[in-house]
């Protein structure tokens, strides 16, 4: 691991520094990062975005014959959590039909979206062969290199759902490289759609400071490279020779721009920057999200910069020096971190370049270079001089360049560049309000002659990367608004966050959308529940239920519990009587021998500091035995396993009626090579055991639906657990992947020392491949 430092004139400044907002610091290297939350907190959020989606809350509405299968969880700050999912409809997957939830570490959903609420039916066999598609695929581009996949999907549009073949072609434009992916009607041959990976951007090159720089670098005497020895996958390298550079001393760049070494020594210095801004201020892990970030290659003979999926490309500006500035780099990641977030790449026109922007001014002003450097602003490529006018854009007056300063709905069919002004404008208004005070930033005038104040940069982007944490493939501007106003919601229960949020919005023109979340200020307060909701009890007998709480608001409270007018001869008793808001208490119900028979409503209360909830016990009294029961369930529902490993899940039964139930537990349809311990084998209903599934080294991969029994007395429940039984090291059983192959979900194959299982239908899909629509998951080497 090191640390190299550049001299004086060593780099080509990439756009500099970001001046931090409201909240935290206002510059770099003094933010410490949160500490983690606990190890639970994902669990709870995970498995309530689960249950949102099985259930089809909200947004989340879905056919018969689709389901949700997770995807990306993405932590983020405030023990946030966002949860991205895949729709598949009788096994095949629907572009344009994903759906994300966030969620909080106490299991509680903050926000679903979903990108289409259309019912989907469509047939799921192709009339059109693959290789007819393939052909029309190849003939949408002047330039191709190669086909790198095609799969069969279905493919949803402006709430039209058609089958579809999705074939991923490389090559260029007229004007630029290409990653187009193409499809085309499964049953017409027509072409549906076309989605381009590779976004071009635009930034400034100038000398970053003060000097020397100190740059992440690998190596050791004599032998130094540009990959970053801290942040796996950044590196820099020529375009020419396609190979990182490298040099036996440590020192790096000679102070000219048109210098390729000087360019990359730009590229480093703001990667590394931005990556600290996403961990520092935003939470994100890395680029990527999971601790990764992009090769970067300085030396393309475009004028301008390229992010194609999966890298980023530098060119030059009219006077052959390198674009390798902070506002390049950081806009060109940008586009990166709009493709590896929920939905993927944004495709309303101006999205992703305000994306790119946003990233950009946000890179800048946590690098906070002094102003006799590129101090922190909101202009785009006011160093670089692409084309000789100065700054291609003005964030906070569009329409100094000719952008448009408002939204209007013009703006979809706007050019990507110009049509990024309201979304830069409505982040500017956000971040600085009309008229910021103090460090030179300009006045901003509103679309509905509003006067606004400011939250700060660093605010300002938690909002915007709150809503991308919440986006779908279908993202719109509108889509935008309801998300941001979501985030920031989440952020600030005293709605102060969410109504600067919203008053940005309207000041661009953007009005209030049917989706949009409502605030009203979220004082301390608490959500009461009981599970069971309703019992029996026989004369001298006792049934218990489950009393839970949570905090939905300001700060945990003390509470009393209480119960209103019981039956005659029962009575109830609370462990504990008093709990803080998020814990739970078990409430038990004892009847005497001459208690009274019927049935009951008793009110349960839990009194507050500030605030009182109540929830009704439905209790039966009966006169005999009665008829017994009780409930079954299991957490978590389904877990993978590796062949000489094992994996668990928790049992968990409640008494429903009648006297609690002696129970045997057992497991049945399970896989060759598995093997089911119960810890204890019997319990009483009301009690709990452990399951522990263990694999054998012959134990077959796949996926399987286990079925756990629990045998009473008089009544048996059964519930089924989903296991899935990878590969492990030693265990290449699987067949070898080949391109020719038509693999469907569920295949496993082995390619390059790892085992593989498909998602679904696919065909020359290369295994290892990431990004939104990856066919394949990898079980780990073999």
């Amino acid at each position: 691991m090191n640390r190299r430092t550049t001299t004086a004139g060593t780099v080509l400044a990439l756009i500099a520094g970001l001046a931090i907002g409201a909240v935290g610091p206002s510059s770099a290297g003094t933010t410490e990062p949160s500490s983690p939350p606990p190890a639970s907190s994902q669990d709870k959020a995970v498995s309530a975005a689960d249950r949102a989606v099985a259930n089809g809350l909200d947004a989340l509405a879905k056919g018969p014959d689709e389901k949700f299968e997770r995807q990306l969880v993405t932590p983020w700050i405030n023990d946030l959590y966002s949860v991205a999912y895949q729709r598949t409809y009788r096994g095949l997957p629907v572009v344009g039909g994903d759906a994300v939830v966030m969620a909080d570490g106490q299991g509680r959903v903050r926000g679903t979206q979903a990108a289409t609420s259309a019912q989907i039916s469509v047939p799921t066999r192709a009339t059109v062969a693959a290789g007819t598609a393939e052909a029309t695929s190849k003939a949408q581009l002047p330039v191709v290199d190669k086909v790198e996949s095609h799969r069969l999907v279905v493919h949803v549009l402006d709430g039209n759902s058609n089958l579809a073949w999705e074939t991923v072609v490389t090559g260029r434009t007229d004007t630029a490289p290409s990653r187009l992916h193409v499809f085309v009607d499964a049953s017409t041959g027509q072409v549906l759609d076309k989605v381009d990976d590779v976004k071009a951007g635009t930034g400034n090159s100038q000398w970053n400071g003060p000097n020397p720089l100190t740059i992440q670098t690998s190596g050791s005497a004599g032998s130094y490279s540009l990959r970053d020895s801290t942040r796996p996958g950044l590196s820099c390298a020529d375009n020419a020779t396609g190979q990182v550079f490298t040099k036996s001393t440590d020192s790096w760049g000679n102070g000219q721009a048109s210098s390729k070494e000087t360019g990359c020594v730009d590229v480093m210095w703001a990667a590394q920057n931005e990556w600290n801004m996403l961990k520092d201020w935003l939470g994100r892990n890395g680029h990527n999200g999971t601790g990764g970030s992009w090769p970067v290659k300085v030396g393309i003979s475009d004028i301008n910069a390229f992010w194609d999926g999966s890298s980023v490309s530098i060119g030059h500006n009219q006077a052959n020096q390198w674009i390798g500035s902070m506002d390049v780099v950081g806009h060109e990641f940008g586009h990166g971190i709009d493709q590896f977030t929920p939905g993927g790449t944004s495709r309303e026109a101006g999205l992703g370049e305000g994306t790119g922007d946003i990233f950009g001014a946000l890179t800048e002003a946590y690098t906070n270079e002094p102003t006799s450097f590129d101090s922190p602003d909101y202009t785009v490529g006011e160093t670089v001089n692409l084309v000789g006018q100065g700054p291609i854009r003005y964030m906070y007056k569009p329409s100094t360049n000719g952008d448009p300063d408002c939204y209007s709905s013009s703006i979809p069919n706007t050019e990507v560049h110009k049509a990024a002004g309201p979304l830069n404008h409505w982040f500017y208004l956000l971040a600085e309000g009309t008229a910021p005070a103090g460090n030179g930033k300009p006045g901003s005038p509103t679309c509905n002659n509003t006067t606004l104040a400011g939250v700060g940069i660093q605010n300002a982007g938690k909002v915007f990367y709150g809503g991308m944490l919440l986006k779908t493939s279908g993202m719109t501007y509108k889509k935008y608004r309801t998300t941001t106003l979501t985030a920031a919601k989440s952020l600030d229960p005293t709605c102060a966050l969410f109504n600067k949020t919203k008053a940005a919005w309207d000041a661009v023109s953007l009005p209030a959308q049917t989706g949009d979340p409502t605030c009203v200020g979220n004082p301390d307060d608490f959500s009461l529940s009981l599970n069971p909701t309703s019992g029996s009890v026989q004369p001298g007998g006792d049934v218990t239920t489950s009393v839970a709480t949570a905090t939905t608001g300001g700060n945990a409270q003390q509470l009393t519990l209480t119960t209103g007018t019981l039956p005659s001869g029962v009575t109830a008793a609370f462990t504990p009587g008093t709990v803080q808001s998020g814990n739970s208490a078990s409430l038990k119900f004892t009847a005497s021998a001459g208690a009274a028979q019927g049935t009951f409503p008793i009110t349960i209360t839990a009194t507050g500091t500030a605030t009182t909830h109540s929830a009704q016990y439905q209790l039966t009294v009966g006169s005999g035995p009665g008829n017994p029961d009780f409930s079954l369930s299991l957490n978590p529902t389904q877990g993978t396993v590796t062949p000489g490993g094992d994996v668990s899940t928790s049992l968990t039964t409640a008494t429903l009626s009648g006297t609690p139930q002696q129970l045997t537990l057992a497991a049945g349809n399970l896989p060759s090579g598995v093997t089911a311990v119960f810890t204890p084998g019997t319990v009483q209903s009301g009690a709990s055991s452990s399951l522990k599934l263990s694999a054998s080294s012959a134990a077959t991969p796949g996926t399987y639906t286990v079925t756990v029994t629990a045998t009473g007395t008089s009544t048996t429940h059964s519930v089924d657990y989903r296991l899935t039984v990878g590969t492990g090291p030693g265990n290449c059983s699987a067949p070898p992947w080949d391109a020719n192959t038509v693999y469907v979900g569920g295949n496993t194959v082995s390619y390059q020392g790892h085992t593989y299982r498909a998602k679904w239908w696919t065909q020359g899909e290369t295994p290892g491949t990431t990004g939104q629509w990856g066919v394949w998951l990898d079980l780990g080497p073999c």
